[in-house]
């Protein structure tokens, strides 16, 4: 079992930064691929980026390649979402998730635990 939870949500000024954080219990997290999804008021959740269990492999939505980083530290079981040169379309509800699956990290159903979310504004 693996609990998550964000941290570090908040309101920003396009083209300002923030930096999510996740953190999880569970003593086989640092097995775990995690993931970062997004939600927009009345939009699907979609694909932020995910970041293999080692850290060594990433990979990222086309809309925040660039922009966007992850990175992890499983020492401190706890994963982490560097936002810059945030947009007004960056604007959601920001989710960590884990799953033991390598493949089809993008598709929300591969994952088996999620955290409650933290809210993102960026306003213009």
């Amino acid at each position: 079992q693996v609990q998550l939870v964000e941290s570090g949500g908040g309101l920003v000024q396009a083209g300002g930064s923030l930096r999510l954080s996740c953190a999880a219990s569970g003593r086989t997290y640092s097995s775990y691929t995690m993931g970062w999804f997004r939600q927009a008021p009345g939009k699907e959740r979609e694909f932020v980026g995910a970041i293999s269990w080692s850290g060594g492999t990433t990979s990222y939505a086309d809309s925040v390649k660039g922009r966007f980083t992850i990175s992890r530290d499983n020492a401190k079981n706890t994963v982490y979402l560097q936002m810059n040169s945030l947009k007004p379309e960056d604007t959601a509800v920001y989710y960590c998730a884990g799953t033991r699956l390598l493949f089809r990290l993008w598709v929300s159903g591969s994952y088996d635990y999620w955290g409650q979310g933290t809210q993102v504004t960026v306003s213009s």
